[in-house]
């Protein structure tokens, strides 16, 4: 297969499985630049990018905004470490708690370690508050990152068995089942921690009523309710964050993805008398430091400026719509998400062969699992992309012979 490439893609190629560890099946594919909607990669091939870095270029690739906060702010500093103030870490946490209605503000790199920020607080709180209370109730199902710790919130099954043993102090129940949820709470309960849409595990939200249910429970049992913000957050479902679709709000939030644009950039927020933590606590290296801080920045700015949420929910409407229109021909089902987090079903199976497809034409989706398709533009997507892309999408259904008296047969 390498044969087939230029030299330059060749070398990288046979580079990649040399020197880099061995964690994802990767097509033989190196991206090379982007623009907008659009990545490229050493071929000179050209690709429609409906999965934005997988919920992260919230502003398209490589944005004018966000080069150019960069730029000006590694001329100035990069980093002063974790001992110090720096004033964009001042001036992105003024902004984002004045955007969110949340006092306080702590910055990591990814959606794992601000959630583990979170469990972090809510175990400081049960300490302080609780008896000793440790325990988090999450989801099954759900997904919260990668460290170990994380790993052993997230609800994944496939994943119990996975580096035993795991951190304890976490159960698992079922989404919108709140009997089971209060069934698990104890005297051991310090938070419930949920995303208002799971996004790994295949584009399901929560209901209302459970949520102010769940909300309730944690107001009269002094538990914090935590909400995994990492996907949702920042426009992407439509509203700036997803909570304000119910009118909840959480007691700590987590963001990451779409507020960095593509720079490595992650946010815990909390409410004042939450702010608990003593000096050793939490830390990193890298919190806060002054290039990501500048990133960050520039592309919330940009967001709100540009009215962002709005035009997720305006595309977002669209690409359901037609979505909808593509299920009265083709085998998909169960359309659903908010704003730019959408997904569908397939048969079992099809799902990876139909991003495969889909890239072969020049169009990235992502398949979830083997039978679920998500969508996740830029919030930047205009009517027109989505045309182009639907044309894509359609296209690759009719390769694999997608029409409705296959779904027929599948439904028989």
């Amino acid at each position: 297969m390498l044969n087939s490439k230029n030299k330059d893609t060749a070398a990288l190629l046979a580079a990649a499985k040399k020197s880099v560890l061995f964690t994802a099946n990767r097509p033989e594919v190196v991206m090379e630049r982007g623009d907008g909607m659009y990545l490229w990669d050493t071929e000179g091939k050209k690709y429609l990018d409906f999965s934005s870095g997988w919920a992260v270029t919230s502003l398209g690739h490589s944005p004018k905004v966000l080069q150019e906060a960069i730029a000006k702010q590694a001329g100035q500093l990069v980093h002063a470490s974790p001992a110090f103030f720096n004033k964009p870490m001042v001036e992105f946490a003024e902004l984002l708690t004045s955007v969110s209605g949340f006092d306080k503000a702590y910055f990591t790199s990814s959606g794992a370690e601000a959630n583990e920020t979170a469990i972090k607080l809510a175990r400081k709180h049960g300490a302080l508050n609780l008896n000793g209370a440790y325990e988090i109730i999450t989801l099954t199902n759900s997904f919260h990152g990668r460290t170990l710790a994380m790993m052993s919130a997230t609800g994944k099954a496939h994943w119990e068995s996975l580096y035993a043993p795991k951190v304890p102090g976490f159960k698992h129940v079922p989404i919108n089942d709140f009997d089971a949820c209060f069934a698990a709470i104890s005297d051991r309960t310090c938070a419930i921690m949920l995303e208002l849409v799971q996004g790994e595990g295949g584009v399901h939200s929560v209901d209302a009523p459970y949520l102010q249910a769940l909300r309730k429970a944690c107001d009269v049992y002094g538990i914090l309710l935590i909400f995994d913000e990492v996907q949702t957050g920042i426009g992407r479902t439509g509203k700036l964050f997803a909570h304000e679709h119910y009118g909840i709000k959480p007691d700590v939030m987590t963001l990451a993805k779409g507020i960095g644009g593509g720079f490595p950039l992650s946010a815990t927020l909390t409410m004042k008398q939450y702010d608990i933590f003593e000096p050793g606590d939490q830390g990193g290296t890298y919190t806060g430091g002054p290039l990501a801080m500048a990133a960050g920045q520039a592309v919330v700015e940009e967001i709100i400026r540009l009215d962002l949420s709005t035009n997720a929910k305006l595309m977002g409407d669209l690409m359901s719509e037609k979505l909808v229109e593509l299920s009265h021909e083709y085998a998909i089902t169960d359309i659903r998400g908010k704003g730019l987090l959408l997904a569908f079903t397939v048969a079992e199976g099809i799902a990876p062969q139909l991003a495969a497809c889909c890239m072969e034409d020049g169009l990235i989706i992502n398949a979830l699992n083997a039978s679920t398709v998500r969508i996740t533009p830029a919030l930047t997507v205009t009517e027109a992309e989505t045309d182009d892309m639907f044309k894509l999408l359609e296209r690759g259904m009719s390769k694999l012979g997608l029409k409705m008296a296959q779904k027929e047969t599948a439904n028989a």
